[in-house]
C-alpha cells in the first residue's frame, strides 16, 4: 500500500462536532473588539489573558489525561477547537506549542514527576513553551545541530544557540534538541531533547523583527547553562525519533491550511457585496475551495492515524507541503483581484489584512520544515529516492 492509499476518508464524529457552537460564541465575543488584520496573526499572536480563560473553559490539553488536568477526549475534539482558533483568528499563540507538542511529548516520554509538575500547568493556561529545533545553519536539517548538552554531576551544562524560536521572549520552558554525545557528522546518533527553563542563568532571548514588523520569532543563547538530571526527556540519545514523532503533530494539523483563512473570509465578505462580485472573483474563490476541502480531508485522515497511535511522518509532511503552497496563494491571488479594481471601493480593512498576510507568508513554507526537506520526504515516502 502505497502512502497516499493508506488515508481514508473520516468524518469528524457528531460528539465532538457539537462542540463547535459553543466555542465559536466564546470566540465571537473574546474577540469581537479585534480588527481583522490583528486577528490575521492568528496562532501566530499573542493572548495569555485568552489562553487563561481558554484553560478555565478546559479547552486547552482537552486530550490530556485528567490525571494530569487534562480533558481526557478525543483529538478529535481538538482539531474542532484549533479549527475554530484559527477560523476566527483568536490569538491562541501563547499556548499553542504547550498544547499541540510540548505536553503530549512530556506525556509520551516524560517520567511521572515530569508529567505531574509540566502538564496541569500546561492545561490551565499558565506554562508556555518554545520549540527548540533550529539552529543557524542547520536550518530545516536538523540531524545538524550543534548546540550540546555535556553531561556533568548535576546534570547538563547546555551550550549553544537556537534560532526561529516561536515566542520564546514570552515562554518558561524550551524543548530543545540537542547532542549528549558525539558530534554533528554523527548525523542522528547522540541526539535528545532536554527541558529549558529559559529564566536560568546563562539564558538570553533575543526577539528577531520580520518583514510585517512582528517580533514573535526570537534568537535563544545558552551560555555554560546548568540543568538538572530530570530535564532530559526520554532516553538519552533517543532524541532523533522522538523529535519526527513529535513533527507530525506539527506539520498535519489546520494551521497548516488556515493561516490565510481569515484574510480570505475578509474577502469572501467583499466578493458577496455587488460592488464586490465579478465572474473572475467568483471563479477565484471556487479555485480555493476546491483546493482547501480535499486538504482538509486529507488532514482529518492523519489525525484519524494519530489517534489509533501511528505515525504518519510522510502523510504529514505531505499536507504541510501542498497547505502552505495553498496559504500561499491566497494572498497572491487576491491582490491580483483587488489591484485590478477601482482601490476605492476595495475596504481599508480588507487592504490592511491583505498587507499582513502578503508580508508573513513567505515564512510559511518555512516554518514546521523548509519546501525542499518536506519534497525530499514525500519523494522518499513515495519511493522515487
Amino acid at each position: 500500500m502505497s502512502t497516499l492509499q493508506s488515508l481514508s476518508l473520516t468524518t469528524i464524529p457528531p460528539e465532538d462536532e457539537a462542540l463547535r457552537a459553543e466555542v465559536r460564541a466564546f470566540l465571537a465575543e473574546a474577540t469581537k473588539s479585534l480588527p481583522a488584520h490583528i486577528r490575521a496573526r492568528s496562532w501566530g499572536g499573542y493572548s495569555a489573558e485568552l489562553s487563561r480563560k481558554l484553560g478555565q473553559k478546559g479547552w486547552i490539553g482537552v486530550t490530556l489525561p485528567r490525571e494530569y488536568g487534562g480533558g481526557g477526549r478525543s483529538a478529535f475534539t481538538r482539531y474542532v477547537l484549533v479549527e475554530e482558533y484559527l477560523a476566527c483568528g483568536a490569538p491562541v499563540g501563547s499556548h499553542w506549542i504547550a498544547d499541540r507538542q510540548s505536553a503530549p511529548l512530556i506525556l509520551k516520554y516524560g517520567t511521572e514527576a515530569q508529567k505531574r509538575f509540566y502538564i496541569p500547568q500546561v492545561c490551565r493556561g499558565e506554562a508556555f513553551f518554545c520549540i527548540g529545533m533550529s539552529e543557524p545553519n542547520s536550518g530545516s536539517d536538523l540531524a545538524s545541530v550543534k548546540t550540546r548538552a555535556t553531561p556533568n554531576d548535576k546534570g547538563f551544562v547546555l551550550n549553544g544557540q537556537k534560532i526561529w524560536t516561536t515566542n520564546a521572549h514570552h515562554c518558561r520552558y524550551m524543548i530543545a534538541l540537542v547532542r549528549t554525545s558525539g558530534s554533528s557528522e554523527d548525523r542522528h546518533k547522540g541526539l535528545s531533547q532536554v527541558i529549558v527553563d529559559l529564566q536560568l542563568p546563562g539564558v538570553t532571548v533575543r526577539p528577531i523583527e520580520d518583514l510585517s514588523g512582528d517580533s514573535h520569532f526570537c534568537e535563544v543563547f545558552f551560555d555554560n547553562v546548568q540543568l538538572d538530571a530530570d530535564a532530559l526527556i526520554g532516553a538519552e540519545g533517543q532524541g532523533w525519533s522522538q523529535v519526527t514523532a513529535e513533527l507530525a503533530f506539527e506539520r498535519s494539523g489546520p494551521e497548516r491550511l488556515f493561516s490565510s483563512i481569515v484574510l480570505f473570509d475578509q474577502w469572501l465578505q467583499y466578493v458577496r457585496t455587488p460592488q464586490g462580485r465579478t465572474d473572475a472573483a467568483v471563479r477565484l474563490a471556487g479555485k480555493v475551495l476546491t483546493q482547501l476541502s480535499p486538504l482538509r480531508a486529507m488532514s482529518v485522515a492523519i489525525q484519524e492515524k494519530l489517534v489509533r497511535g501511528q505515525s504518519p511522518i510522510v502523510e504529514a509532511a505531505l499536507v504541510k507541503e501542498l497547505g502552505t503552497t495553498l496559504e500561499q496563494m491566497i494572498p497572491a491571488a487576491i491582490a491580483d483581484d483587488l489591484f485590478a479594481r477601482d482601490a476605492q471601493d476595495v475596504p481599508v480593512e480588507l487592504l490592511m489584512t491583505l498587507k499582513y498576510i502578503t508580508e508573513a507568508s513567505p515564512s510559511f513554507s518555512l516554518r514546521g520544515g523548509t519546501r525542499d526537506i518536506l519534497r525530499g520526504m514525500i519523494a522518499r515516502g513515495l519511493g522515487l529516492r
